[in-house]
């Protein structure tokens, strides 16, 4: 389940905006309904002011909003995409190789340290 992330969840690298949305009505002072893209179709499309963020508009602000394949309970699959770094972590009786993988729908900053036999073993 290490490769599946759900969406939504919170990580410790992942992002927590999707990304940007129109806003087609107001509910009540604290609930919106959002003009949501056909590959969320399956997210209700009404949510709460604490889980929105304001968006400042920037004419040389360019966003890229890329689609992803969504299963049947909204989670996807990360595949690695590149390795960036190599590392050893060295305990007291023990070294451990350590790898800094670059998945596919995340942005550099978002990189993950694996361990290099899972990463071997997963994804030869």
């Amino acid at each position: 389940m290490k490769e599946v992330r759900r969406f939504g969840k919170k990580r410790k690298l992942s992002s927590r905006f999707v990304g940007q949305f129109e806003i087609l009505e107001i509910i009540r002072q604290v609930a919106y309904r959002l003009a949501l893209p056909p590959a969320l179709l399956r997210v209700h499309n009404v949510f709460h002011v604490s889980m929105l963020r304001k968006y400042i508009s920037d004419s040389s602000h360019v966003l890229s909003h890329d689609t992803l394949s969504l299963h049947e309970n909204l989670s996807y699959e990360e595949k690695p995409v590149q390795i960036l770094d190599k590392k050893d972590k060295v305990l007291r009786n023990k070294t451990i190789p350590l790898v800094k993988v670059l998945w596919k729908n995340s942005a550099v900053e978002e990189a993950t340290l694996e361990l290099e036999s899972n990463m071997r073993e997963n994804y030869p």
